[in-house]
């Protein structure tokens, strides 16, 4: 991973195109990774805050269908966004009502006494598949890992098939996951926004922190999202404004040395498409990145194409089809 904050390779030539979208493929997409949510609602959203003038406004699904419009996005799956109990309610009843949705991750707590009860609930409806823990709304997965009654729920969170996405990777949760994958085998997990990731600049840690990522490679339980390519730099942020304009760039080469280090640790088997709509509206539409990152797995051919946009997301997430735009997933 440490070519991950190097400046080599970055191809930041001449400026690539425009485009903001990509031609429909022929292989279909599931989007791994969007929120949904609306301000409008009478008691509002935890997140965004109305001071964030991109993303204060509806996120749901119509919206989410039109700006897919033509770039073979079949099916989409649900990430929490909000620590309210009942917005796994509310997620679930928008979801029911339109079959672009495969499915949700929602947000609940493993370790408190209604756990239990609460994804017995849940997990009634087939679309919920599974919940999201880590960096995020002040909770801390490592510091948790200690807890008799939180690895005990996780292990009913795998006897019930469902999975745990991680939040906003770092080095600590990579360290997390390890130690958890170690305690709770037949758990699915699955890491957010690798992509992401700030590597250390202190040797050691470096060491530590390559070493926990290929140990989570050879794990057949964990998956990867490679999300929010779009927004992770290879450059300090003063450098490549200078090289860029201080535009968001578009060549799949500024982000290469990301893609290959993430692809040589967790290989064909284990990673998925994710936007992460509409957050990734602050850094670009959706089919840019979505065309970045189309490019870099197509000249993989076709069998490692398909697990990328598709069929790896059956094995992480058992998602269900609504629609018959969407592949079957017995045939992954």
């Amino acid at each position: 991973m440490q070519a991950m904050l190097g400046a080599g390779a970055l191809g930041l030539t001449a400026p690539a195109s425009t485009a903001e979208t990509v031609p429909a493929p022929s292989i279909p997409i599931i989007d791994t990774h969007i929120h949904l949510f609306d301000p409008r609602r009478p008691q509002g959203v935890p997140w965004p805050s109305k001071a964030d003038t991109v993303l204060y406004r509806p996120a749901l699904p119509g919206r989410y269908r039109r700006v897919t419009t033509g770039l073979g996005i079949v099916g989409a799956i649900e990430v929490e966004c909000s620590p309210w109990l009942e917005d796994n309610q509310w997620v679930l009843d928008v979801a029911s009502r339109d079959k672009m949705i495969v499915g949700t991750v929602g947000d609940l707590e493993p370790g408190q006494p209604s756990f239990r009860t609460q994804l017995e609930r849940f997990q009634r409806n087939p679309l919920f598949r599974g919940i999201r823990y880590g960096n995020l709304w002040g909770r801390n997965l490592g510091e948790q890992l200690s807890k008799p009654d939180f690895i005990a729920d996780l292990e009913f969170l795998a006897a019930a098939g469902l999975e745990l996405d991680t939040a906003n990777p770092d080095p600590g949760i990579i360290a997390a996951v390890v130690r958890l994958t170690d305690r709770v085998h037949s758990l699915r997990v699955v890491i957010d926004h690798l992509p992401q990731l700030e590597f250390p600049a202190e040797p050691a840690f470096r060491r530590a922190l390559d070493a926990n990522l290929r140990e989570l490679g050879t794990r057949p339980q964990v998956y990867v999202k490679v999300s929010e390519v779009v927004h992770r730099f290879a450059l300090p942020l003063t450098i490549q404004h200078a090289l860029t304009g201080g535009q968001v760039p578009e060549n799949l080469n500024f982000y290469r040395p990301i893609l290959d280090e993430i692809w040589d640790i967790f290989g064909q088997d284990k990673l998925m498409y994710g936007s992460d709509w509409p957050n990734s509206d602050h850094s670009a539409p959706i089919g840019q990145e979505l065309r970045i990152v189309r490019e870099y797995f197509s000249s993989k051919g076709r069998a490692v194409e398909e697990k990328f946009f598709w069929k790896n997301s059956v094995a992480a997430y058992h998602w269900v089809k609504r629609d018959s735009s969407q592949p079957e997933p017995g045939k992954a």
